[in-house]
């Protein structure tokens, strides 16, 4: 595919000023009362926010810096936050403790009205629990709707970076929104610019759609290398986790704006797919390695306690109402799906379609939330409704000619759920739906079609799919195979292969979306551009140029 094809890109120049967040030299030594050691620890139900106020230990200024992997929030409602950080004075040890003596800390914490923290108007401690990686998961409710908030941690004498957040607005307002949606920041690949680009947007909410890390050994040759070997065990992802969260890029676009999280693949294993592993055959050590990695997951996302259930899994379908104009609806196509079509040991994820693709007992999103879902379409026709999900939606044929090829790892390889799906909200009147997709390192603008063995049926939604934000290094102009997949898939209205996100303007209108571009991310200071823009008008699916 040439640049012709896609589009021009514009790019602006980059913003060269120095990124607030510096890299410091920390030391391993073990600190011994460098805080106060909570008695007895506490479970996940005690990680909530205490409403008494506790002194921080006195402490030197020489003592270990524990905000290494940054702050954020998530979880936002129209009276309340949720704010997560993870003390670790010596990220990735290797051990997976961060450093951390095996207790509990006390964490001081504000809330404030104002950047300068004049006006605080919620204050408390909280509790540090190795158990937990010395994860804070901390709910503030009684806030106002439609508010910024700063917030900030303070141990060890050290005070944590000052990060912006935000409530969602009440349920009668019809205030727009500026969305970011991301996924697949591989740290083989190259930089987070794409990260730090976002954040100078300003959003009101990021849209994390899976693939926050890559879980592999390093691999020689690569633009950086992950140091270690592939994560097996808690304290595997707990390093990856923190080699990641150390990169100044993502803790700036955390500390901009509230994220709602979901993962897809490499947060515990490339196209796992429920109980199964890559191969499709669950053993011992396998249920093992998922369990460590849902903790771990979990541990570093900012998700609400009640989260990680009790038996282990995570609860990740979700929704967040912004007033009347939009719905988020949070999926999980991971831990709740079949073993994908055909598979063969995980060797290939391509098949000529046909009826093992159509079996209507298989499934992607499980009967529950499969549920859960279609009743979030009803009595709300007129909003958008999002769907934030890890892997393509539409039809996608990958071959020219009679012979249909589609992948199985998506939702071509689980057509029954989609058809319910695309069923569901048109019986609901949902005339604004779009699904916000991730995994296949490209940007593409797909329109949803009641039937895509039909290509003359109605077009009932769209699909917005966000590039990598490092994944397979800088990209290019040219997309392999590109041509013959806009052939044969006259719904796709675009692809391309640079790395970025999509950033959307929603109102209740309309809503615009950014596929933005860089031109590079092997390499710091790429600028930004604009691959392509679309609208949707309200009530009229379609993509339209602009």
């Amino acid at each position: 595919m040439t640049d012709e094809l896609q589009g021009p890109v514009t790019f602006v120049p980059a913003d060269r000023r120095a990124n607030a967040a510096k890299r410091r030299q920390l030391s391993r030594r073990m600190f011994i009362g460098a805080s106060l050691a909570v008695a007895g620890g506490a479970g996940v139900s005690g990680l909530v926010a205490s409403s008494a106020t506790a002194a921080v230990p006195t402490t030197s200024a020489s003592d270990p810096y524990p905000f290494t992997l940054g702050v954020a929030s998530g979880e936002p409602t129209s009276t309340g936050i949720l704010l997560w950080t993870r003390l670790a004075i010596d990220p990735i040890a290797e051990d997976g403790s961060g450093g951390m003596p095996q207790r509990a800390f006390e964490v001081q914490w504000e809330l404030a009205a104002d950047p300068r923290f004049n006006r605080v108007v919620r204050r408390g401690t909280t509790a540090a629990d190795p158990r937990w990686g010395h994860s804070i998961h901390l709910e503030v409710d009684g806030l106002e709707p439609a508010r910024e908030y700063w917030y900030r941690f303070r141990a060890f004498g050290h005070v944590s970076p000052t990060a912006r957040t935000r409530t969602l607005p009440p349920p009668n307002s019809d205030e727009p929104c500026r969305a970011i949606a991301v996924s697949c920041s591989h740290y083989e690949g190259g930089y987070f610019e794409a990260y730090r680009h976002a954040a100078e947007e300003l959003p009101d909410v990021v849209l994390e759609l899976g693939d926050y890390i890559y879980e592999g050994a390093g691999v020689a040759g690569r633009f950086r290398v992950h140091p270690g070997s592939t994560c097996l065990t808690l304290g595997d992802y707990r390093r990856r986790y923190a080699l990641y969260k150390s990169e100044p890029q993502l803790q700036q676009l955390h500390q901009t704006a509230p994220w709602l999280v979901t993962w897809d693949d490499h947060e515990i294993q490339d196209n796992w797919a429920g109980l199964y592993p890559r191969d499709g055959v669950p053993t011992d050590a396998w249920r093992v390695r998922r369990a460590a990695a849902i903790q771990a997951y979990w541990e570093n996302m900012p998700l609400r306690p009640s989260a990680l259930r009790p038996d282990g899994e995570l609860q990740l379908f979700r929704r967040f109402d912004w007033g009347r104009t939009a719905t988020f609806h949070v999926l999980d196509t991971r831990q709740y799906r079949d073993l994908q079509a055909h598979n063969d040991g995980g060797r290939t994820w391509w098949f000529a379609d046909g009826p093992v693709q159509a079996d209507p007992t298989r499934t992607i999103l499980g009967d529950r939330q499969e549920s859960w879902l279609l009743d979030g379409f009803q009595g709300r026709a007129d909003a958008w409704h999002l769907m934030a999900q890890g892997v393509f939606f539409a039809k996608r044929d990958i071959t020219a000619g009679s012979v249909t090829t589609v992948g199985s790892d998506g939702w071509d390889g689980y057509q029954a759920d989609r058809n319910a799906l695309v069923q569901g909200w048109q019986d609901a009147g949902v005339s604004n739906a779009v699904v916000l997709t991730g995994d296949v390192h490209l940007h593409f603008a797909n329109e949803l079609k009641a039937d895509f063995h039909d290509p003359d049926s109605a077009t009932v939604g769209v699909e917005l799919v966000t590039t990598s934000v490092s994944s397979n290094g800088d990209g290019s102009d040219t997309v392999n195979g590109g041509p013959t997949v806009l052939a044969e898939n006259p719904h796709i209205k675009y692809i391309q292969n640079r790395r970025g996100y999509v950033s959307m303007a929603i109102t209740k209108q309309e809503l615009t979306a950014d596929f933005k571009v860089l031109p590079y991310v092997t390499r710091l200071g790429a600028p930004i551009g604009i691959g392509r823009r679309f609208v949707v008008p309200a009530g009229a699916p379609q993509l339209l140029p602009a």
